[in-house]
C-alpha cells in the first residue's frame, strides 16, 4: 500500500476519514421515530454511540412482535444504514410508545403462551433486521398486575436471549426500557428488582412534567431543578437511586422538542405565568427546529433559567419552554456528576442541524473530573522534592522523585489514570499532595526505546524552556524504573481532536491558527533562538499536547538530534521517527536538516478537497488556501527549496508576504530520489510507531 506523507500544516484542517471502533461505555442515544418521515440515511450518526429504531407493534391476535408494512422497508435497512458513517454504532429496536395499545400490552404480558410468542419473535426479528438490542417503551402500564407482569417478562426476556446467543454464537442481544421519571406511577411501582437483574439499563423519560393541556400556568416541562415541587428529574432520579436501582443502570432522557403557551397577560410571561391552553398546535408542542424558525423569524428573545434548567421565549401570548444548548449540557454534565450511564434523547428528528446532539457529545469528552481528595496521602518529604542538581552532569533544576511518590500519586499505576501508550511506554496521569496534576512516562519493558532516549528527553527538557514546549518536572530511576514526569496537559494530545467525529468541532478555524501559530514558534525556538539547534525527528500530532486553553506544546523529544548552531545538514546511520512524518530524504539515506521539521503531506490532492468542509475562515486574516500553499512549500522534494521555520513562521503572520509556487512534493515511499529520477531502495528497519489514533477505555 502506497505510504501516506503528511505535514503538520495539513493535519489540522484536514476532514476526517476514519474513526475509532472502540465500543462505548457511555450511553450517547437517541430514537429515531419513522413517523416523522426523517430519512434515515440523513442521520449523522457519528454522534451517536446507540440509535434506537422506533416503533415495532405487538400483533393483537398472535402477540408476536410486528413492523408495519409501511415501516418494514426502512426498519430492514436501517441498521446498515446509521452503519454506514458509524461502524461502531450500536442499534436497538424499539417497542410500543406513546401510541401502542395499552390493551394489548397488557394481555401479552399477563399469558405465558403471549409473552414466549412476543419474545421469541422479538429475538427473530431483531437478528433478522441486524439490531444489537430491543427496548420496550410501555409507557402506559400503570396497575400493580402490570407491573409484576412486566417484571416476569423481563426475566423471561433475558432467559431467552441468553440462551439464543449461547446455541447461536452471536454477542447476546441487549434488553432496555423506557420507564417513567419517577419508579411509582399512580398505585403501582415498576418493577425495580427484575429491572436491577435482567435489564441492560433503562431510559427515563425526564419530560412532560407541565404540559399546557394539563395546567393554566406555564411550566418546566422538563425541568432538572424545582425547589417548590418534586416534579423534576433530580428528585425522580434521587427516587429510582433510593428504590435500589444503581446510578449505572440510568440513562437520562433529554426532549428535543417544548411546549407552546398562550399567556393570559403577555406583560406576565415569566415560568408559573397564568395561561389558558396550548398555542402554536393542538396540544402546544414543538420540535427543537421548529422552536429555533419561531424564535429567528419573531427575533425572539430566549431566556436561560438556571434555578429550573430551562429555556424560555415569548412573542405577544405565546410563550415556549425548551432544552437548548446551555440546556444540553448542564444536564449531560449532571448525567456525568450523578454516575448516570449516559442520555437518551426522544427524537432526533427534531434537532436543528444537531446543534442538540453535538452539545452533548462534546459534553462528553470534555467533561472534567474533580480531583478527588488526597488527605490520606503522605507529604513529600522535601529532601525528595530538592533539586537534583543534575543529570549525568547535564539536568539542572530537575526534581528526583522517589518511586514511592509516584505510585501514590498515579494510585499504583491504575488503568483509571492511563491517559496513552507510545512507543516508549505507557504514560499516568497523577496528582500531588498540593493538587498539582502531573503526567508520568514509564519507560515499558517491552520497548525498543531505552536508556539512551531517556537520557536524552531529560537532558533536552531541562535545558529548553518555552510557552510551546511541555516542560519537565523531574524523573525517577529507583529500582532500575525509567520515568519522566511532566506537566499535566488536560485536553491531551491533538490527535484526539483531528482525527475524532466529535472533537473535530470543537476546533474551529481560529483556535487551529492559534495551534499552527503555536507549534511553528516552539520550532522556530529549538531551531534558532535555543542555545542549542535541535531537529524533533519525531514531531506527529501525538505529540502535540494541549493545555487547559487549547494552547500547544511539543513534547517527546526520546529521539531528538542535537546539531552545532552553525550546521544546517547532518546525518546519521540510525533512522528514527515515525514513517509518513519524517522527509522521504531523511527515511532513506539518513540526511536531516533544520528544514525537516514540518509534517508530510497527508496525502495528494488539490485545493478545496483538501479542506474540512465544517472550518471556516472568513474571520481570520490566516487563511486555509495560505495554508496549504505553505504546506506544500514544506514539502517540496529537493530540500533546498523547502522554507526554514524563520520563513515559516513569516507567512503565517504576514498577510501580505509574497510566497514561492510549490513545486512537486517528495513521497515518503520506498522510493529514493537522485538528479536522474527516482530509484528503488529498502526501507530502514527503524522507527517508531505511528501512534496517531484513536483509542479509549472507559470503564463501564
Amino acid at each position: 500500500m502506497e505510504s501516506k506523507i503528511t505535514i503538520f500544516l495539513f493535519m489540522v484542517f484536514l476532514p476526517l476519514k476514519f474513526q475509532s471502533s472502540k465500543a462505548q461505555a457511555w450511553i450517547r442515544a437517541g430514537y429515531w421515530y419513522s413517523g416523522s418521515e426523517f430519512p434515515i440515511s440523513d442521520i449523522n450518526s457519528e454522534l451517536f454511540a446507540h440509535l434506537i429504531c422506533a416503533f415495532a407493534d405487538v400483533n393483537s391476535t398472535s402477540y408476536e412482535l410486528s413492523i408495519s408494512s409501511s415501516n418494514e422497508q426502512m426498519f430492514s435497512t436501517f441498521a446498515n444504514t446509521v452503519k454506514q458513517k458509524n461502524p461502531s454504532v450500536t442499534t436497538l429496536l424499539s417497542i410500543g410508545g406513546g401510541i401502542a395499545d395499552y390493551l394489548v400490552l397488557s394481555e401479552m404480558v399477563s399469558n405465558l403462551s403471549h409473552r414466549k410468542s412476543f419474545i421469541d419473535s422479538s429475538i427473530r426479528l431483531a437478528r433478522l433486521n441486524g439490531f444489537q438490542g430491543l427496548d420496550l417503551r410501555w409507557v402506559s402500564a400503570n396497575t400493580s398486575s402490570d407491573m409484576t407482569n412486566m417484571g416476569i417478562l423481563f426475566k423471561e426476556w433475558r432467559n431467552a436471549a441468553s440462551s439464543e446467543a449461547n446455541n447461536s454464537g452471536k454477542a447476546e442481544l441487549i434488553l432496555t426500557a423506557a420507564v417513567q421519571y419517577l419508579p411509582d406511577v399512580e398505585d403501582a411501582s415498576f418493577p425495580v428488582d427484575s429491572i436491577r437483574s435482567y435489564l441492560d439499563w433503562v431510559h427515563i423519560m425526564a419530560y412532560d412534567f407541565h404540559m399546557p393541556q394539563w395546567y393554566n400556568f406555564t411550566g418546566a416541562q422538563a425541568a432538572l431543578f424545582d425547589p417548590s415541587s418534586e416534579t423534576n428529574t433530580d428528585f425522580g432520579i434521587s427516587s429510582w437511586i433510593g428504590r435500589g436501582i444503581s446510578s449505572s443502570k440510568l440513562v437520562l432522557g433529554l426532549p428535543y422538542y417544548g411546549y407552546a403557551w398562550t399567556l393570559v397577560n403577555p406583560k406576565e410571561n415569566s415560568i408559573g405565568a397564568p395561561a389558558r391552553g396550548p398555542a402554536i398546535s393542538e396540544d402546544g408542542s414543538m420540535a427543537y427546529k421548529d422552536i429555533k424558525g419561531y424564535i429567528e423569524r419573531y427575533n425572539a428573545q430566549v431566556i436561560y433559567n438556571a434555578t429550573y434548567v430551562l429555556n424560555y421565549c415569548s412573542v405577544g401570548s405565546t410563550w415556549i419552554g425548551f432544552d437548548d444548548v446551555e440546556v444540553v449540557k448542564v444536564k449531560v454534565s449532571y448525567a456525568k456528576e450523578k454516575n448516570l450511564l449516559g442520555y437518551v434523547a426522544w427524537h432526533i428528528a427534531n434537532d436543528d442541524h444537531w446543534v442538540l446532539s453535538l452539545a452533548g457529545a462534546l459534553l462528553y469528552y470534555f467533561h472534567k473530573k474533580k480531583l478527588r481528595s488526597k488527605a490520606n496521602a503522605s507529604k513529600f518529604p522535601e529532601n525528595n522534592a530538592a533539586a537534583a542538581g543534575d543529570f549525568n552532569s547535564n539536568a539542572p533544576n530537575l526534581r528526583v522523585f522517589s518511586l514511592a511518590d509516584i505510585e501514590a500519586a498515579t494510585e499504583g499505576f491504575s488503568v483509571e489514570n492511563k491517559l496513552g501508550e507510545g512507543g516508549y511506554g505507557p504514560v499516568y496521569k497523577g496528582v500531588l499532595p498540593n493538587g498539582q496534576e502531573i503526567a508520568v512516562k514509564k519507560l515499558s519493558t517491552a520497548s525498543t526505546q531505552g536508556f539512551e532516549e531517556f537520557k536524552n528527553e531529560v537532558v533536552l527538557t531541562a535545558k529548553l524552556q518555552h510557552v510551546n514546549l511541555v516542560r519537565v518536572l523531574g524523573f525517577c530511576t529507583e529500582r532500575d524504573e525509567q520515568m519522566l514526569i511532566y506537566e499535566y496537559m488536560p485536553n491531551k494530545s491533538l490527535d484526539l481532536y483531528l482525527f475524532d467525529s466529535i472533537r473535530r468541532y470543537s476546533l474551529d478555524w481560529r483556535k487551529r491558527v492559534d495551534i499552527i501559530e503555536g507549534v511553528t514558534q516552539g520550532l522556530l525556538y529549538l531551531q534558532e533562538y535555543s542555545r542549542l539547534t535541535i531537529i524533533h525527528r519525531d514531531l506527529k500530532a501525538s505529540n502535540i499536547l494541549l493545555d487547559d486553553e487549547m494552547k500547544p506544546k511539543i513534547s517527546d523529544f526520546g529521539l531528538a538530534r542535537i546539531f552545532e548552531k552553525d550546521r544546517l545538514e547532518a546525518n546519521t546511520s540510525r533512522i528514527v521517527g515515525t514513517y509518513g512524518y519524517i522527509p522521504p530524504e531523511y527515511a532513506t539515506r539518513g540526511l536531516y536538516s533544520t528544514k525537516s521539521d514540518a509534517y508530510e503531506l497527508w496525502k495528494e490532492g488539490k485545493g478545496i478537497e483538501f479542506m474540512d468542509p465544517s472550518l471556516e475562515d472568513t474571520l481570520s486574516p490566516c487563511k486555509l488556501i495560505k495554508c496549504m500553499q505553505i504546506a506544500l512549500l514544506c514539502v517540496q522534494e529537493n530540500a533546498k527549496d523547502r522554507p526554514s521555520m524563520l520563513e515559516v513562521s513569516s507567512m503565517l503572520k504576514n498577510e501580505n508576504a509574497g510566497m514561492a509556487i510549490p513545486k512537486w512534493p517528495a513521497f515518503a515511499s520506498r522510493i529514493e530520489y537522485h538528479d536522474q529520477g527516482p530509484k528503488a531502495t529498502s526501507r530502514p528497519d527503524i522507527s517508531s510507531v505511528n501512534d496517531a489514533t484513536i483509542s479509549e477505555v472507559v470503564a463501564r
